[in-house]
This record gives structure tokens, C-alpha cells and sequence, in this order.
């Protein structure tokens, strides 16, 4: 027993020629690859692993991973990817909600746990467990179909068009959905995969030499371009064709920027863990005036943009849902929350949003993120995108902080392009001339990098916990 998406990478990595290579140097050729996940394999048989019993696997973002991903699905089981660097607290969090007893990594299996966990009907097409990072408490378990990823995998070959003589960059963990739907993508389509075990610019570099398509999200780009900046004059992508990008929102002054690092495509794709991801496109037919939507819902994808339950007139903001054929499963042991996710069929993704003249989506931010000051409310993403037009900074965050007086203060990370000489006031005078005097952060913070959480995507909590350290400083 297998499931649908094992035969895809099975069949994958038959063909002769077929290798999977690293920026680290490493290189797995096909063959390789399916003799490590034949021993996988028989290791879980040996220890009498339970049809549809979840397996953590341990991710570095190498090329054996995906072999070992193979072997966990060829017995039949569940697979329950971990960061390699993982903090022990995360990975007995995650234990304790998905019960395993044994952990692959590479082609060694390693005892977790003694008692055999429950047979879950939810599992029994399961191909993943991914688990979110919850801001607190236990994180979720997203537990993700064969089926379903297989049939979006087929929904994404039309829409991208990725060739077998493509050669795809990933810097993209294969922990999260992104990272696992463009790997098995490329290999689905005979296409050479360079995994990058680490982003750092230097290997990003090292890989643009020879990419003809490079997956990111839009901070790992925004890294790229400063790091392009300080330090050669343009790294070189002399083969990019195409940009993949998803994860967070993409400004239209960052999508500009990536234009100017290669004659390249940008298919800018919006979705969820839970919606199966790639919910919306935003493609070179929209670009460059639809830069600041995420474009139009994919191939079988419906969706509306409610508030309390009932659908919004045209134009109006609401809670952006989604009603697809190619979510998860449910979240593992947890009906009720996966009940409450859903109205009316449609998952709830906590995102406002609202609809263009010309029928496209527009994010405007995250209902949860919405900032009270002084009985206004802000969308912080509003002021990113606002902040990134600025011609000497190279990308913003803001967020909201706890304020005795006003409630809430708005806070801001500011990255400096190179050279660029920035000071607080100067950037006061600037935004009053452009946007309303609420609005206007109260606190600027100047760094060299926008914090960033685990899957490399710009971290907006994080900005409210710098200015916690910072304050506890004075």
C-alpha cells in the first residue's frame, strides 16, 4: 500500500539520468534514491509499522529526504515532517499530538515512542501530517490527502508549465506545503531539482548560475535583491525564466524589484496548508497592473469574501473563504476546530480582503493583525506596502503594540536599502504627505533584516516582541 503521491515520486525517479542536487554540493541520483527508500521501507515492516501510522521524518533539505519521504508512503504510513534543527520543545509538542513511535532520518529509524498510536480514520488517505506554527499553545496538525495534493499537483502542472528541461532553485523547506508541492512538481515533470539546505545569499548565488526557475517567498527575494545590491553589481541569473512566489503577501514595489533581476515571469500564488495551497494566481497576463492582488482563484478553487457569515457587495472588505476540492483532510485529533475552520463549506482564512473593479482579490491584512489606535483601525499591511515605495528603504514591517493611552501603537522594522542615510523624523514628514496622520508609526526601528520566523516568511508577531526587548532595555 502507497497512495497516489508515492507513485508520482516513484515514477519520478525512475528514469535514467534522473538526480536530485544540493547547493551544498551533494548529488542523489534516481536509482539512489529508491534503493534508500527500499530500505526505509522494510525498516518500518520490520518494526510492524501500522497501516496509516504517522512517522516523523527529519528534514534538512536534502536529496535523501525525498527518498525517505518515498519509504514512509511505501509502508504504508503516514509522514510527519520535522526540521533537522528543530528545538526539542517543538518536536515533543508535535509528538504529542501525532503519537509517533519512530523517527526516519535518511535511511536510519530511530525509537520515539513505546505505545502503538490509535488508528485514525482521518488517516487512512493520508500522505502528511504538516503541523503550523501556532503563535501559542500546541500547533495544528494539518493532515493533507494523497489524492487531494496529487490533483492539485496536476492543476499547478497546467498552470505553471514547468518542462523537463527546466532546473528548479529551492530554497524552500520541505516542511511546509510549498516546499513539498514544487519538489515533487519538478520531478513529476522530469526536471532537474537543486535543493538549498540553508538560504544564505552565497548559495542562492551559487545557484542562479545555471536556474531556469527559482521558488521563494517574497522576503527570501527581498534578501537576494540587498544582498545583490551591497554586493556585486547583479547576481547573475542568466537562465531564469520564472519566479515562483508565495507564502506572504507580494508588494508591488518588491514585484517590481524582482523584475528587474531577470527578464523572468513572476507567478505570484496565494493559499493555505489547509485550503492545499495555490489558491489564487496572479500570472504574467495580470502583471503589471494587478501587482497588489493575488490575482484569480486556480482551477477548482471557489471563493467569497463574507462578514458574519453572509457574503459582502462587490468592492467591500471582508473574511476571505475558500471552498476547494484540495484541502486537508481535517486537523488531526481535533473535529472541533476543524468544524469551527469552515462556514458553509468554506474555509475560514482569517484574511481581509475585497474584491477589484476588474475582478481580482486584494489582500488587506489579517483580521487578527488590525491595529487599534486611539479607536481607529489600521491594516498594517497597508503601511508596509506604503513604506516599500519609500526610494531608500528596501522592505517594512509593522505591527501593532500594547499602549496604555491609545490601546495599540504602531511599530515598524525598516530595512534600509544600501548606501541609504534614514532617520525617523525625515520618514514622519514623508508619510504625512501620503497617507493620514494615524497611520503613521510612532515607533521606527532600523535593522538589517526583517525578523523572520521558520519557513523564512516575514514574521509580523515578531515585530511586537522587538519592541518588548527593546523597551526592557531602557
Amino acid at each position: 500500500m502507497s497512495g497516489a503521491l508515492a507513485e508520482i515520486l516513484r515514477d519520478a525517479l525512475k528514469p535514467a539520468g534522473c538526480a536530485i542536487a544540493s547547493t551544498s554540493g551533494e548529488t542523489q541520483q534516481g536509482d539512489s534514491l529508491l534503493a534508500l527508500a527500499e530500505r526505509v521501507r522494510r525498516a518500518l515492516a520490520d518494526r510492524h509499522v501500522a497501516p496509516h501510522e504517522p512517522i516523523h521524518i527529519s528534514i534538512g533539505n536534502r536529496p535523501s529526504d525525498l527518498g525517505a519521504l518515498l519509504g514512509i508512503w511505501q509502508a504504508g504510513a503516514v509522514a510527519v515532517p520535522i526540521h533537522a534543527l528543530a528545538a526539542a520543545s517543538t518536536i515533543v509538542r508535535v509528538q504529542r499530538i501525532s503519537r509517533a513511535r519512530f523517527l526516519i532520518d535518511g535511511d536510519k529509524l530511530h525509537v520515539i515512542g513505546n505505545e502503538l498510536p490509535p488508528d485514525r480514520a482521518l488517516l487512512r488517505d493520508a500522505a502528511l501530517v504538516i503541523f503550523t506554527s501556532g503563535s501559542t499553545g500546541d500547533p495544528k496538525g494539518v493532515v493533507i490527502g494523497h489524492r487531494r495534493l496529487a490533483e492539485k499537483l496536476a492543476v499547478l502542472d497546467r498552470l505553471l508549465n514547468i518542462a523537463p528541461n527546466d532546473v528548479v532553485l529551492s530554497p524552500l523547506q520541505l516542511v511546509f506545503i510549498f516546499g513539498l508541492w514544487v519538489s515533487l512538481l519538478t520531478l513529476m515533470k522530469g526536471a532537474r531539482l537543486i535543493l538549498v539546505p540553508k538560504f544564505t545569499e552565497e548559495a542562492m548565488a551559487r545557484g542562479l548560475t545555471e536556474a531556469t526557475v527559482l521558488a521563494g517567498v517574497p522576503s527570501m527575494f527581498r534578501t537576494l535583491l540587498t544582498y545583490s545590491q551591497i554586493t556585486v553589481p547583479q547576481v547573475a541569473a542568466p537562465k531564469l525564466r520564472a519566479m515562483l512566489t508565495g507564502g506572504e503577501v507580494l508588494a508591488p514595489a518588491l514585484a517590481q524589484a524582482m523584475a528587474r533581476l531577470a527578464p523572468a515571469v513572476i507567478h505570484d500564488l496565494y493559499g493555505l496548508t489547509e485550503t492545499g495551497s495555490c489558491d489564487f494566481h496572479l500570472g504574467p497576463a495580470g502583471q503589471p497592473q494587478g501587482f497588489g492582488t493575488i490575482g484569480r482563484p486556480t482551477d477548482g478553487v471557489r471563493f467569497r469574501i463574507a462578514r458574519d457569515g453572509a457574503a459582502v457587495a462587490a468592492g467591500a472588505t471582508g473574511e476571505l473563504q475558500i471552498r476547494t476540492p484540495f484541502g486537508m483532510l481535517g486537523y488531526l485529533d481535533n473535529p472541533a476546530l476543524t468544524e469551527a475552520s469552515f462556514d458553509a463549506g468554506y474555509f475560514k482564512t482569517g484574511d481581509l480582503a475585497r474584491t477589484t473593479a476588474d475582478g481580482a482579490v486584494a489582500l488587506i491584512g489579517r483580521a487578527k493583525d488590525i491595529i487599534s489606535r486611539g479607536g481607529n483601525k489600521i491594516a498594517p499591511l497597508e503601511i508596509d506596502n506604503l513604506l516599500a515605495e519609500h526610494p531608500e528603504i528596501g522592505a517594512a514591517l509593522c505591527a501593532g503594540v500594547a499602549d496604555e493611552r491609545l490601546g495599540e501603537v504602531i511599530h515598524a522594522v525598516i530595512v534600509p536599502r544600501a548606501g541609504a542615510s534614514l532617520d525617523a523624523a525625515a520618514l514622519r514628514d514623508w508619510l504625512l504627505a501620503r497617507t493620514e496622520r494615524f497611520k503613521v508609526p510612532d515607533v521606527f526601528h532600523f535593522r538589517d533584516a526583517l525578523p523572520a520566523g521558520a519557513s523564512g516568511k516575514a514574521d509580523r508577531r515578531a515585530v511586537a516582541q522587538l519592541a518588548t526587548q527593546m523597551s526592557n532595555r531602557r
